[in-house]
């Protein structure tokens, strides 16, 4: 499983530290921090792909309008189809 290597006290607290996040703007400002502004970007965009496959559209419409790879959409749809749900979940989530 994935999951395990994963697992550790750097990662446990990274996610502590975001489930500690009380609003949209403490995420802004963690994560402004965090990351650069290219992988925020990079992020949203697999979230954003994740939705559009769940919703059935094609390779060439989600790349025209997310811009991302064949190569990141088929490693999302891969995690779609075999990964842990974790796309899943957090659309499910959010209502997308």
């Amino acid at each position: 499983m994935q999951l395990e290597k994963l697992k550790g006290k750097g990662i446990e607290q990274l996610f502590e530290s975001i489930l500690s996040l009380k609003d949209m703007e403490e995420c802004y400002k963690f994560f402004d921090d965090l990351c650069t502004v290219n992988e925020m970007q990079s992020l949203a965009q697999r979230l954003e792909v994740a939705r559009m496959l769940r919703k059935g559209y094609t390779y060439n419409h989600i790349e025209s309008e997310t811009g991302a790879s064949t190569a990141t959409i088929s490693r999302v749809k891969r995690c779609l189809n075999y990964g842990n749900d974790g796309y899943q979940l957090a659309l499910d989530r959010i209502g997308k």
